[in-house]
């Protein structure tokens, strides 16, 4: 998996869920890669990278096998979809600890604001290839 980076998201999260479909649809070089928290995959990058699967349940991007959390993981994916996407990057010069509230309040309420699945989602054939 040389040059890809892991997404790793809440896999039954409504919201985590629309954005992996957006990066998806997005990612015109193929750069990402999935997989849910919930999933064995998912687990074992925790452990890997040390991650407190306690403290971080929706969204980590592991990128040249670094873990970036909450906003700062956000931007890079925005900065790694290219133009226009990428223009997002500028929000790093906001400091960590405003962009996290954001993120953090965001996060804390996706469940009572875009909903919760049964189980995490099945990609279809043709997209099965970016899924760990």
């Amino acid at each position: 998996m040389q040059g890809k980076a892991v997404i790793l998201f809440d896999g039954v999260c409504r919201f985590c869920n629309g954005s992996v479909n957006f990066v998806l649809r997005h990612d015109k070089s193929g750069r990402f890669r999935f997989a849910p928290l919930q999933s064995e995959p998912g687990q074992r990058l925790m452990a890997e990278h040390g991650i407190d699967r306690e403290k971080t349940d929706s969204f980590v991007l592991i990128e040249g096998g670094k873990p970036y959390l909450k906003s700062t993981a956000a931007l890079r994916v925005a900065r790694g979809l290219g133009f226009p996407w990428n223009l997002l990057w500028a929000f790093m010069i906001v400091p960590a600890f405003i962009r996290n509230a954001v993120y953090d309040r965001i996060a804390r309420n996706r469940y009572r604001w875009f909903g919760k699945m049964d189980a995490c989602m099945v990609p279809d054939a043709e997209m099965r290839s970016k899924f760990l």
